[in-house]
């Protein structure tokens, strides 16, 4: 029986997530903001969380309704009929996300729900049950959009950018969803090498190991929520979780590169948690001293901004990446993520591709750069493509994309940030908008009407000079084995023991997340 699911991830990442669950046999596939709405079945739902590289929680929806008042909220989840959902002994978690001028702290709305959960199983059985903020056996997301509020199951648990290969991080670490998105962008699958010049703690080389050999990102995970549900079935998940029937092999290599000896050996130490060393190698190198790797390759990299990374010349250091691309990198493709334009301006070369992207609370760009030999002119006589239709095509679109986004934080500013690097935040659509600068015009123009009738009636010299208010802004182990992958202790053998007890507790449908848009 097919039901209605919700990926969520991060803005930029929709298309991308998109085509990943197409290609995963996903039905009824709609973009939504930061979310892709499908419909699967229960396999569908455990391949969702197991299989996605750009998905950050997998929801599965049980009621929709109106909420225009927190007295309708309480009412409507007390009247579901939650035995089905939580059994006796369970404990559960409420997680809100709210945008609505009625609801304005997303923790009054997760009360409000599990009073009405306590209040329900306290009037049926005179116990209440156990919250638990921790580890839950059962995870309840519930969005509310203006009026329309969506209950959610959470089937993912913690969310699914931990892969569990990560022993240790340097400052600021690439989200790995975010890296795994960056490098899909690119169209890369493994049929060249990989190069990440600056690769700190070493996220790029492994999610492009992952990608290449079209491995499942959770392999390495210890468990997901869904896992705890009533309906759980075990049998199902083990063969999903022991089919590498999806899996290629991977003629090239992937090398990542940095100058601080601390980010190298936490890498490596990375790279091994995860099986790749054969497929990868990292190496204590400054990037001024990167020579033109002898096979085809692309360099996908994520700079310091000088933000949570200081570096002593920052403008410098770009200045010597574009250099270093532009005589020691023709004849491949290089992608750069960054924040400030300056830095961008310090590169010196032309982009063929921009794409907005999130990193943490920054709007950064993704930039692509198509490097050749001598002059543009030659280049593109002799057959060579800067810009293809694809990169033209999504330029188009990129200024839709600017326009509609105003960044904001989450409205519950001591809310925790779930997501570790990529935080959340809420995207007001444009139409509030266009309203909230029509009524800051207004009210500009009669502040000016205001004093230049007080400087009128004083015997001024014609009052303030009026120009219509102000402007609007608007695993493998470390030789190169999978996981063991055995029914009876599958991940006991992967890199000290992924030792769990599957017995697992488990339990509808659809509206595109965000009805912000």
């Amino acid at each position: 029986m097919e039901f209605e699911l919700i990926a969520k991830t991060f803005m930029g990442l929709e298309p991308i997530l998109a085509q990943e669950l197409i290609e995963l046999g996903a039905n009824d596939v709609q973009i939504g903001r930061r979310m892709v709405s499908f419909t699967g079945d229960k396999a569908m739902m455990y391949r969702a969380n197991f299989q996605l590289h750009t998905a950050i929680r997998i929801l599965k929806p049980i009621h929709h309704f109106k909420a225009r008042s927190a007295e309708e909220v309480y009412d409507v989840i007390k009247g579901i009929e939650w035995e089905q959902y939580i059994q006796a002994g369970k404990t559960f978690s409420v997680d809100s996300v709210v945008y609505s001028e009625e609801f304005r702290n997303s923790r009054f709305v997760t009360y409000k729900v599990k009073d009405a959960i306590v209040d329900y199983f306290r009037e049926k059985t005179g116990k209440r049950p156990n919250i638990s903020v921790t580890n839950p056996d059962i995870q309840l997301h519930i969005h509310i959009a203006e009026d329309n509020a969506t209950l959610c199951l959470d089937s993912s648990g913690e969310s699914l950018h931990r892969r569990g290969y990560r022993q240790d991080s340097v400052e600021a670490p690439l989200n790995e969803v975010l890296a795994a998105g960056m490098i899909l962008m690119t169209g890369w699958r493994g049929e060249t090498d990989f190069i990440d010049p600056m690769c700190g703690s070493g996220t790029l080389p492994i999610e492009a190991a992952l990608i290449a050999r079209n491995m499942a990102p959770g392999i390495f995970r210890k468990e997901y929520a869904f896992e705890k549900w009533p309906d759980f079935d075990a049998d199902l998940f083990e063969e999903i979780y022991n089919d590498d029937s999806r899996e290629k092999d991977f003629n090239g290599h992937i090398y990542g590169y940095d100058i601080d000896i601390k980010a190298v050996n936490t890498a490596t130490m990375n790279v091994k948690a995860a099986g790749l060393s054969k497929d990868i190698t990292i190496t204590q190198q400054d990037f001024k001293d990167f020579k033109q790797p002898k096979n085809p390759a692309i360099i996908v990299t994520n700079p310091p901004y000088g933000e949570r990374i200081s570096t002593p010349d920052l403008l410098g250091t770009y200045k010597m990446i574009g250099e270093r691309l532009k005589h020691e990198f023709k004849g491949n493709e290089a992608w750069v993520l960054s924040y400030r334009d300056e830095c961008f301006q310090a590169i010196g070369l032309k982009p063929s591709l921009k794409t907005p992207l999130y990193n943490g609370s920054l709007e950064c760009e993704f930039r692509k750069y198509q490097m050749f030999d001598g002059k543009m002119k030659v280049f593109r006589e002799e057959g060579g493509v800067v810009k293809t239709e694809e990169d033209k095509r999504q330029m188009a679109e990129k200024h839709r994309f600017k326009k509609n986004r105003e960044f904001k934080k989450r409205l519950d500013e001591d809310a925790e940030n779930e997501e570790a690097d990529i935080r959340s935040f809420t995207f007001h659509s444009l139409e509030r908008q266009e309203e909230k600068a029509e009524r800051e015009r207004r009210k500009e123009r009669r502040e000016e009407r205001k004093d230049r009738f007080t400087s009128d009636r004083r015997g001024g010299k014609g009052g303030k000079d009026f120009r219509g208010g102000k402007d609007f802004k608007g695993g493998k182990d470390s030789r190169g084995g999978r996981p063991s992958r055995d029914s009876r202790g599958g991940r006991d053998n992967f890199k000290g023991g992924f030792s769990k007890d599957r017995k697992g507790n488990f339990d509808k449908r659809k509206q595109i997340f965000d009805n912000e848009d």
